[in-house]
């Protein structure tokens, strides 16, 4: 028989789904599966006990950089790592085991329409900036305005595009108003940055650069000034810290994330105790570096941290924009020449799995035929698809006895003949004798060697890659212009995708400057597919509407696929750090070892 507390959260799901615009929730979840039921006290990976106190140092999982403003939602420059995350909250906050659930935070009560076209929030009586003002209506609906202004970054305007309006209903109440049915955009407004009409002054919003930002979050900056290192002190008057979906967390005095712009630099400030806690994404440093007394010893510790999130998508990336690879068969060709097994032998350790598709590890992965869900889905489509669709979709080229690497040159070497690429004067060229060259640009030397095999390979095609190194900045311009031909792109898996597809796969963010559209995929029949994704009602509605759109997406080669991992490379100092007893099953590392640590020996 089923406990209590299922029958309890089954009819808040009911209730969440069903119940009139006047009835209010705790929480809000697209498919109906809230966990914690209303008067909930804390989440169950966390220790509602911990002390607050210390300190934890950190670098970046991001590309390492100066910073040079404040704002972290403008198109131009770069903010400090976490501003986001601590200083600014939303309306409601996920948790790290429900994927599409998420729970009162700036707003107390969350209710949805019967027809989806609305959802209504009534904003916390306690929550404050912290300025000590109040978040009010007002403010919600300047940080919307402000969001989907011309003046902020373009993705805003693509997340929240659904989005009609907000109506601010009383001093503490506001309603948002959609435009179509959608049951993730109460979880999209909802999880949507608040900041206080304050802020700036009233300046243009783009102009607002050296301002801190007024939020809401557990934590404000140490110093207020420009550089590359940045110090979080946690406000003591927080006023959200014995909240159900606070208790417990930010547990640290002061959050540090320091820069270093080289990865030796980087590693030695580990082991001479500058900073505390480092994500390796490099699988030689991660098999030769941490080694040494003070990982036998255990005052540094080199540990795999596992997870139930779905692998990240990385690989190669095309720009279609370019006339050279609008032809697929191109773009098949190239990505017959990496050799990714020779790769994880010889350079990797043996310590990743290849990339297929683009939702890797995850029931959203496309494999073998297409099943009856999805072909309900793809059918009404027959006539903008590659007939191949309808057919087993493609997996990375291995080299794999019997295959290799000089089998899968040949096919490519037919494909491009195909494309009408021929081999001649020492080059691969087009009916206009043009030679085929293409440009990796990138902001990472490290790659170097990754790249050069896969160099010497295309050399073999007749296909001259060069490599082409720019620091971050320069690299953020280009590809927010799109100024580029190839380079290699990560995006984190999502065991919730949704609107950010849109911004990720959409025609519409082909053409905008600095959307995540790095591709220029502009395919009527993948806007279809969002468009399933987005308004998907149930799970297994969601789960079809993926791979749907992972089988197609995966037809049109638009990227060679690398490689990823399954666990978290963690190496920590381990005092004096105490971690919780409960690891929850989808979490990113920094962000959890932020949130849920504590400090051991203190008691504040």
């Amino acid at each position: 028989m089923r406990d209590l507390s299922f029958l309890r959260a089954l009819m808040m799901a009911v209730l969440v789904c069903l119940a009139p615009a006047s009835w209010a929730a705790h929480a809000y979840a697209q498919f109906g599966d809230i966990k914690y039921p209303p008067g909930f006290t804390h989440f169950d990976y966390v220790n509602p006990a911990a002390p607050k106190g210390g300190e934890i140092r950190m670098v970046p999982p991001t590309r390492p950089t100066n910073f040079d403003k404040f704002n972290p939602f403008t198109l131009r420059g770069t903010a400090p790592y976490g501003i986001g995350m601590l200083m600014i909250e939303s309306l409601l906050t996920g948790n790290a085991e429900e994927p599409t659930t998420a729970y009162g935070l700036l707003a107390d009560d969350v209710a949805v329409a019967p027809d989806r076209l609305s959802a209504t929030f009534r904003l916390h009586p306690k929550a404050r900036f912290q300025d000590g003002s109040p978040v009010l209506a007002a403010d919600v609906l300047h940080s919307f305005t402000q969001l989907t202004g011309k003046l902020a970054a373009p993705q805003y305007r693509s997340i929240y595009a659904e989005v009609k309006g907000v109506q601010v209903l009383s001093e503490r109440v506001l309603r948002f108003d959609f435009a179509v049915p959608n049951p993730e955009l109460p979880l999209v407004v909802g999880g949507m940055p608040v900041f206080s009409r304050a802020w700036g002054g009233g300046k243009p919003f783009d102009k607002i650069v050296s301002e801190l930002p007024i939020g809401s979050g557990p934590y404000k900056p140490g110093s207020a000034a420009m550089g590359r290192d940045i110090t979080y002190v946690r406000d003591p008057a927080y006023w959200g810290a014995d909240l159900p979906s606070r208790k417990g967390q930010f547990n640290f005095d002061r959050i540090a994330f320091k820069i270093y712009l080289d990865e030796t630099s980087r590693f030695e400030g580990l082991k001479a105790g500058e900073y505390d806690f480092m994500r390796e994404f490099i699988s030689r440093n991660w098999a030769r570096q941490y080694t040494g007394k003070q990982f036998t010893s255990g005052e540094l510790v080199k540990r795999a941290f596992e997870n139930r999130n779905p692998g990240d998508f990385q690989g190669y990336v095309f720009n279609l924009r370019k006339e050279k690879f609008q032809d697929v068969r191109v773009r098949r060709a190239i990505g017959l020449a990496m050799d990714f097994e020779w790769m994880n032998r010889q350079l990797f350790y043996g310590i990743y799995k290849r990339v297929n598709g683009y939702f890797p590890n995850s029931e959203f992965h496309a494999e073998g035929l297409p099943k009856p869900d999805e072909l309900s889905l793809l059918e009404p489509l027959r006539a903008r698809l590659q007939p191949a669709v309808f057919g087993a979709v493609p997996v990375a080229p291995a080299t794999t006895p019997p295959g290799s690497l000089r089998q899968n040159l040949r096919q490519a070497q037919a494909l491009l003949r195909e494309a009408g690429w021929t081999y001649r004067d020492g080059a691969l060229r087009n009916a206009k004798g043009e030679a085929f060259t293409m440009e990796f640009l990138n902001d990472q030397p490290s790659l170097v060697r990754i790249v050069g095999p896969f160099q010497k390979a295309l050399e073999k095609l007749g296909i001259t890659m060069t490599y082409r190194v720019v620091d971050f900045s320069l690299s953020k311009q280009k590809m927010d212009a799109f100024d580029f031909e190839v380079t290699t792109l990560r995006l984190p898996g999502s065991t919730a995708p949704g609107s950010e597809l849109l911004e990720r796969f959409g025609s519409e963010a082909a053409k905008t400057p600095g959307s995540s559209n790095v591709w220029g995929i502009a395919d009527p029949a993948v806007d279809v597919l969002l468009q399933k994704v987005v308004t998907a009602k149930t799970r297994p509605e969601l789960g079809a509407a993926m791979r749907a759109l992972d089988r197609v997406l995966t037809h049109g080669f638009y990227s060679v696929p690398q490689y990823y991992g399954d666990a978290f490379l963690i190496g920590y100092r381990p005092a004096p750090f105490v971690l919780p007893p409960v690891i929850p099953p989808y979490y990113q590392a920094d962000t959890w070892a932020m949130s849920t640590w504590w400090a051991s020996g203190t008691n504040k």
